[in-house]
């Protein structure tokens, strides 16, 4: 593979901003260069730098003046859910019975859940997302799918089998042993080929018996380096339902804890309506809250504060929550998240929205020294932002004076056009995305 000089104005973290002016949150360079050799990231810096580190016989992909970053990371989606976005009127439980149950049904059929998985991966890359902690459904098809088209493209993804087994249709309950030996087949096929990672996916209490907590027990246990990831106080009617199911538990948050399923590769969608003791746990466990402000809007449950848990030492990340997240881009979930924190008295600066889509939900998953940066020896997963994408940009941005200012103008008006272009492991994708979309667009207009 021939060495690639990616050249723009390069960004990336190196710690989590204290501010809007907290230029030494990152490493920022006018005119920049990221050489990738192997698909990975062998220098970082100037363009006079890094070319000549370079050497002979290496070939320049030029996107001045744009901006080069990290590729987005999305730490809680449900790819089964891909086509139920914008699904009219509900609240959370009403939602899932009337929308979402009926459209996982259709992952038993393993061309549906291949076709899907497919688009998915495309719509990912689309909108920058370079890596995705996603659920599949029920049925081992859709992980086998999940994973099988991540892999063609080379993308680093964590998913797992949603494990139900009650208060779902028939045609989406397991047992707790059948659960038990799927996740476990899956996870021996899967976990740690390539750049796969498995996550053990009870889908929340009220799915899930206490006879399949205690088979999620046992996996987490069997399998240390695997993830978990569920649901916890999304909605306030949810809240209640599961606690009625295990009334023994101190709160929602304690039914997890008594089934040994909060450390520090637990990730938690939503994670609303907690008292201090529960964000206490996560904080003490080091599991990690997931905010998701598209979806939390959306179904009307509830807004994020992002202050009680940093003030007690909880951590959190960001996500879209593809299908009640209503888009799969970072850039217009993170002008969510502002508006939210704003509603309550709390800044997102926009280098701490671009921190969190980058390095900080890296740093959640564990996953720092490999992507999330531009530091040498990382994997080359690099996205291209054009903040003159849009014709309302493009005239916003004649008044922009700073890096932040830009940023802000990304985060507020940006989605999927200000993507330039995206790299996964040192391949250019989204031109292959455009061009696969543009090719099946043909075959429909002559069909």
């Amino acid at each position: 593979m021939n060495d690639v000089l990616i050249r723009g104005r390069v960004l990336t973290f190196v710690a989590e901003p204290n501010g809007i002016d907290d230029t030494s949150s990152c490493h920022y360079v006018e005119d920049g260069a990221v050489l990738v050799r192997e698909g990975k990231i062998a220098a970082v810096g100037s363009y006079g730098e890094v070319s000549k580190a370079a050497g002979a016989g290496h070939s320049v992909a030029d996107h001045r003046p744009n901006l080069v970053l990290p590729g987005f990371i999305d730490t809680h989606l449900h790819f089964p859910q891909t086509q139920a976005i914008a699904s009219y009127g509900a609240q959370l439980l009403e939602w899932l019975n009337t929308y979402i149950f009926v459209e996982e049904q259709k992952f038993a059929r393993t061309a549906h859940a291949a076709e899907v998985a497919d688009r998915f991966m495309d719509e990912l890359l689309s909108n920058g997302t370079t890596t995705a902690v996603a659920y599949c459904s029920v049925h081992s098809q859709s992980v086998d799918a999940y994973f099988a088209a991540a892999e063609a493209r080379g993308m680093c993804v964590i998913g797992g089998k949603v494990m139900m087994d009650r208060n779902a249709p028939e045609q989406l309950r397991d047992t707790p042993q059948r659960s038990y030996d799927e996740t476990k087949r899956l996870i021996a096929k899967w976990h740690g080929r390539g750049r796969a990672r498995y996550a053990i996916s009870p889908r929340f209490a009220i799915t899930s018996s206490p006879e399949q907590l205690e088979m999620s027990r046992a996996l987490v246990a069997e399998h240390p380096d695997c993830y978990v990831q569920t649901h916890l106080s999304e909605n306030r009617d949810e809240i209640a339902f599961a606690t009625s199911l295990y009334p023994r538990a101190k709160d929602y948050t304690d039914i997890y804890a008594r089934y040994g399923l909060l450390n520090d590769r637990t990730f938690l969608g939503h994670c609303i309506h907690m008292s201090d003791r529960e964000v206490g746990a996560l904080a003490e466990t080091g599991a990690v809250a997931v905010f998701c402000p598209t979806s939390n809007l959306f179904l009307g449950s509830g807004l994020f504060d992002a202050a009680r848990f940093d003030k007690l030492g909880a951590r959190w990340s960001v996500a879209t929550d593809v299908g009640a997240g209503t888009s799969f881009s970072m850039l217009e979930t993170m002008d969510e998240a502002y508006k939210v924190l704003h509603l309550q008295g709390q800044r997102l600066t926009p280098l701490n929205s671009f921190y969190r889509m980058t390095r900080g939900n890296a740093l959640a998953l564990g996953l720092e020294r490999s992507i999330g940066s531009l530091e040498a020896g990382s994997d080359a997963d690099i996205v291209i932002l054009d903040a003159r994408a849009k014709s309302a940009m493009e005239y916003r941005m004649h008044t922009a004076t700073s890096l932040a200012e830009e940023l802000f103008i990304l985060q507020t008006m940006g989605d999927d056009r200000c993507i330039d272009e995206v790299y996964v492991s040192g391949k250019p994708m989204k031109t292959k995305v455009r061009r696969k979309s543009a090719l099946a667009s043909r075959t429909l207009e002559t069909a």
